[in-house]
């Protein structure tokens, strides 16, 4: 429900006003900025939200696809350059055989494990993919509690080809350190997680190429770390036809090593929403009485059940729980041996899939690189990360527009990877409110608090509106310390804009001016499960752009960033349909070097999704000003985007930062 408020006010600046402003009286704009008071992170409870109907679901699976794959660096998806697999090493034991492979995912970069086949079958054969735990021995690992041994031979000896890998750091994958945290990487989309689910992609890739594996029944199953490598790869990689990821999906600890997270991968989802992404395929969720997976049957069990009943697939869901601590043990190991006989193998009877006696290998017969050098092609880990980055930046330059064909297919690729690296929205009317505040502004204007329905949102504004009959347009002033600098700054903007009948806006964003805020960012996961300021205060303009786009009489929205505001704006304007006219103070960014953004812009993933010049190849040609470039703001992309849609007139660029009045005469210029 809303209303219109209407209010005769004194002075502004100068000009005589009354207001005609429309809010909503249900906005749910809360006492607290939730976005600055509660901290998300890995050990709290989280809700499984219900979907309606399939539609939505499917909606909502689309994204956090994309969410995933650009969290993890693989948006748009890198080349699949050639395996080159090495298999060799045979060793052959009664039913099954076991063989040393490295493979290529990307050069010179190698996935290392043991391929185990079944003998005296007739294939071609199912395939498994089997990632391993973070436990001492990791694919080597042979104890009660959990043996990767245990159950590649007895899967080999029912008739499975299984490929056990190594987690990257771990046995053979010795390039890399398993744990790579790293803030400068993490503009790129680098880390432990974004390898391994890379190496998780190219595994299917590699189990696809051999001749006897039937890669209409490939299927993945893991524990605990390895677990999470289960569901991600499931989430994303359609071909696994069947999976079972152990003791992992928890409504309470979404995973706590490196390789488990990266930046915005849980950005407003958990474990649940990603493990049901696995719907409508067959899904085990095996689950421990003794460890973070002990209300699997109670909570999330049902919370992923309900999907799957949407997609018509209920049959294709099932949990059994063990009581005993964290584990893959035999009687889990037999859950699954079962689940994937019925839906695989096309046997029903737990009795013939039961696990026999086994005899490990000796450890130095399984490593691939026991005794052996690495190939010379083998890349440093400094090497792998210089390699990534070049080939990322050239992936991008590729998909540079040069006409109107290839301009939307660079949207296409690209619009998602930057909306999920900025994480943010343009909202839709319907879910934008704003209240009154209790005090009015000293200059007579009316202080307001805006924010986007139900999602915690809370941003000081305060609107000026002309005397007498409104204009169809209304400019957003962005300051970075906040509304009262805004209007001190900009008054001679503010009253001119005034005298030509525009409304004018200015916003405390995000933990500036009224809205500062202290948050504790510590925690070393902190991206995985939080916006950075910087990401927050883009939302927060593309919410204001929303809200004044919603008044009535408004069709055109002007934004005008001061000083360090003016990246935010530029940023926002990429995400912002039908924009005016922008102003845009780039403070003489260096936008091609990393540390600046680390500096002055950090928002994780931005340089992977091409940082400003993606913003300025995805927004419409409106005017655009940037100004204070310093020569070190890169400005070619603007103007080929511009020249490209034979509007260079609209653009205007400036290495000196401009005054107020020259930036005022352009901005009223049209």
């Amino acid at each position: 429900m809303s209303f219109i408020r209407t209010i005769s006010l004194g002075m502004c600046l100068g000009t005589f006003f009354a207001w005609s402003v429309t809010f909503s009286q249900d906005c749910s704009i809360p006492g607290v900025d939730r976005r600055a008071a509660e901290i998300r992170n890995l050990d709290m409870p989280y809700i499984f939200t219900l979907f309606k109907s399939a539609e939505e679901w499917r909606a909502r699976a689309k994204f956090l696809r994309q969410q995933i794959l650009v969290s993890s660096g693989l948006w748009p998806m890198p080349e699949k350059t050639p395996l080159n697999p090495q298999v060799f090493g045979r060793i052959e034991r009664e039913g099954y055989s076991i063989e040393k492979v490295f493979f290529e995912s990307y050069p010179g970069f190698y996935v290392t494990g043991n391929l185990y086949r079944p003998r005296n079958k007739t294939g071609p054969y199912p395939g498994v993919l089997s990632p391993h735990w973070h436990w001492d021995y990791g694919r080597l690992e042979n104890s009660a509690l959990g043996s990767i041994p245990a159950r590649c031979i007895s899967m080999a000896r029912q008739g499975y080809v299984v490929f056990t890998y190594d987690m990257v750091g771990y046995n053979d994958s010795r390039q890399v350190d398993h744990r790579i945290l790293s803030q400068p990487l993490s503009l790129w989309g680098i880390g432990s997680l974004s390898l391994q689910l890379w190496n998780s992609i190219r595994s299917v890739d590699f189990l696809e190429s051999l001749p006897d594996v039937d890669k209409a029944r490939l299927a993945c199953t893991g524990a605990s770390g390895g677990g999470t490598q289960t569901f991600l790869l499931t989430a994303v990689d359609d071909r696994i036809k069947v999976s079972a990821p152990v003791n992992m999906i928890s409504h309470y600890m979404q995973g706590g090593d490196v390789c488990e997270n990266a930046p915005n991968l849980r950005l407003d989802t958990n474990n649940m929403e990603i493990g049901a992404l696995m719907a409508p395929r067959p899904l085990l969720m095996v689950s421990a009485a003794g460890d973070w997976t002990r209300d699997t049957p109670r909570i999330e069990f049902p919370a992923i059940q309900s999907v799957y009943r949407l997609l018509g697939a209920e049959d294709k869901v099932q949990t059994i729980q063990f009581v005993t601590d964290h584990n893959y043990n035999r009687d889990s190991r037999e859950a699954v041996y079962t689940w994937f006989g019925r839906w695989t193998l096309g046997k029903t009877d737990p009795a013939e899939l039961r696990e026999q006696s086994y005899e490990p290998e000796q450890p130095a017969d399984l490593l691939v690189f026991f005794g052996r050098n690495f190939p010379s092609e083998a890349k440093t880990q400094q090497h792998l990360f210089d390699y990534l980055i070049r080939t990322q930046k050239d992936q991008i330059k590729k998909l540079e527009p040069k006409d109107s064909a290839s301009l939307g297919r660079f949207k296409e690729v690209m619009g998602p990877a930057y909306q999920h690296a900025l994480a943010v929205e343009y909202p839709e009317a319907a879910n934008v409110g704003g209240v009154v505040s209790p005090s009015n502004s000293p200059d007579g204007a009316l202080n307001l608090l805006i924010g986007r329905i139900n999602r915690g949102d809370r941003v000081p504004a305060r609107m000026w509106v002309p005397r007498g009959k409104s204009g169809k347009g209304a400019t957003l002033l962005i300051h970075p310390e906040g509304i009262e600098k805004a209007a001190s700054e900009g008054q001679a903007m503010v009253t001119a804009l005034l005298k030509q009948g525009q409304r004018v806006m200015a916003i405390d964003a995000f933990n500036t001016g009224r809205a500062k805020a202290v948050r504790d960012t510590s925690d070393r996961f902190f991206t995985t499960y939080n916006r950075t300021d910087d990401a927050n205060r883009i939302q927060d303009i593309l919410t204001a752009v929303a809200y004044l786009r919603k008044q009535t009489g408004i069709t055109t929205v002007n934004l005008v960033g001061f000083d360090r505001a003016g990246l935010w704006v530029l940023l926002a304007r990429g995400l912002a349909p039908e924009l005016g006219s922008t102003i845009a103070d780039v403070i003489q960014f260096e936008s091609s070097d990393d540390s600046s953004y680390l500096k002055e812009l950090y928002i994780p993933l931005i340089r992977r999704a091409g940082d400003f010049q993606t913003a300025v190849s995805l927004a419409s040609p409106s005017r655009l000003l940037m100004h204070n470039t310093g020569g070190r703001f890169e400005t070619a992309r603007a103007e080929d985007t511009y020249r490209l849609a034979n509007a260079s007139k609209r653009l205007k660029i400036s290495k000196e930062k401009l005054s107020l009045p020259n930036l005022t005469a352009w901005l009223l210029e049209n």
